[in-house]
């Protein structure tokens, strides 16, 4: 059932108050729970993130917007946090970092499957393939670091495999850039996937950021600035596909609307009842923050909000398997790079991204060091080397 904002009155964000208890939540089991529950737990507290970030940037954008942004940002760095402490500390740094790759494959992959306009699902398909190989190599990590198997987080939804090598990944700035989408044209349900794929690359550099500081290894540290620098790509890339003609409160509305579109879907598909009952409290939440700002853009710009969100929002976006159609963009579109707002066959490169890719593996690629040799099966690689009785 696809979901009506105008309809549904939501929470009035006067009332949406949570205490420190409500922040600080009951950790999900990291093997017990589905894995799909982690995966609307991330994708989540990404979009709560992005909502915080992007509020922050917009109180420059003037003094009339100041006290609004402020409001319904503080509720939103809260949802975060309790969206966020559902995740345990029994989740090593590699398995969240699986976790995170997980997500963003599963739901670009459902999200490209469903993108009416094709410079879009282009996009979405291209970075789905760089997150698989960082997927790979992030399983091929947990193996060699901590002889975890990576399938006992992603319970066989996705597969574990090398895709367009991290190592080629690496492009200059001005290659990582797409031609806007036209905001007079595109479809609702375009704006609603690049910034769900927005708020996840971002979430993501942020993670790998900042995870290193806290490995011993070298060469994990280095895994993951590699990473997060190819996840600040990714965040520019969709960045980009954003038409800058849409002002702030606009850009906002649309980002109110993408949660409440998300977190309806989590309430559609949630299984676990202790957990549908916060998405649902969440979902209303959104609701009574897009009303909130729908009267901010009605009052200071005289425009109707349903020219930007109309009432028949897509329907929710499927939390599933996508493996055929993961497989299927891996059989086609592996040998891509960008160049000049277009992909392009990797022979097309500019020199301006060669040179870049030669100085930042000019000692060596941490991406191809970890999986040196390393092919996915069940158990650990010192499993099969020693087996049981051998």
């Amino acid at each position: 059932m696809a979901l009506d904002l105008y309809s549904a009155r939501g929470t009035p964000v006067e009332l949406q108050n949570l205490n420190w208890h409500d922040m600080v939540r009951s950790p999900i089991s990291k093997l017990d729970d589905d894995a799909f529950t982690r995966v609307r737990i991330v994708l989540m507290s990404a979009l709560e993130d992005q909502a915080l970030r992007f509020a922050h940037a917009a109180t420059h954008a003037g003094v009339e917007l100041r006290e609004g942004l402020a409001r319904v940002r503080r509720v939103e760095l809260h949802q975060g946090m309790a969206l966020r402490s559902l995740l345990g500390a029994d989740h090593s740094p590699l398995e969240l970092a699986l976790a995170h790759k997980q997500c963003a494959i599963e739901v670009g992959a459902a999200l490209a499957q469903r993108e009416p306009d094709e410079a879009v699902a282009r996009a979405l398909r291209f970075v789905l393939l760089e997150d698989l190989d960082h997927l790979y190599r992030f399983a091929a990590l947990l193996d060699r670091v901590e002889g975890k198997d990576a399938n006992n987080i992603l319970q066989s939804y996705t597969d574990i495999l090398p895709s367009r090598p991290s190592i080629l990944q690496h492009r200059a700035p001005h290659d990582d850039l797409l031609v806007p989408y036209d905001c007079t044209t595109v479809r609702t349900p375009s704006r609603l996937h690049v910034l769900c794929m927005l708020a996840c690359a971002s979430q993501m550099r942020g993670l790998f950021a900042h995870a290193g500081s806290a490995q011993a290894d070298p060469v994990v540290r280095q895994l993951l600035a590699e990473i997060a620098s190819i996840e600040e790509q990714h965040a520019t890339h969709f960045e980009s596909l954003i038409d800058p003609r849409e002002t702030w409160l606009e850009q906002w509305l649309l980002h109110e609307a993408a949660e409440a579109w998300c977190y309806h879907a989590c309430v559609q598909q949630e299984g676990e009842s202790r957990i549908k009952a916060l998405w649902e409290q969440m979902l209303d939440y959104e609701i009574g923050q897009f009303h909130f700002v729908a009267g901010l853009l009605r009052t200071q710009q005289g425009q109707d909000p349903q020219r930007l969100v109309p009432r028949d929002l897509p329907e929710p976006m499927p939390f599933g398997s996508q493996r055929e159609f993961v497989r299927k963009v891996l059989r086609e579109e592996l040998e891509l790079s960008v160049a000049s707002q277009r992909y392009v066959p990797r022979s097309q490169e500019s020199q301006a991204t060669r040179d870049y890719r030669a100085h930042v593996d000019a000692e060596g690629s941490p991406s191809e060091a970890v999986a040196a040799g390393y092919t996915w099966s069940p158990g650990t690689e010192l499993a099969r080397l020693h087996p049981a009785g051998a």
